[in-house]
């Protein structure tokens, strides 16, 4: 498996805000990945519409 295709910058803002080590992030397979951004999506969405 190789590392996901985003930019360190992209990288760094996703770990700090799923609150997970950078080095898992990267190795993280995709589709764990998209999983935990809709949660995080969800999360926001929920905070916006109260």
């Amino acid at each position: 498996m190789r590392p996901l295709q985003i930019s360190p910058e992209t990288a760094v803002k996703l770990a700090e805000q799923l609150n997970i080590p950078l080095e898992q992030l990267m190795h993280m397979p995709q589709h764990l990945l998209l999983q935990k951004l809709a949660q995080l999506n969800e999360k926001d969405t929920k905070k916006g519409s109260e």
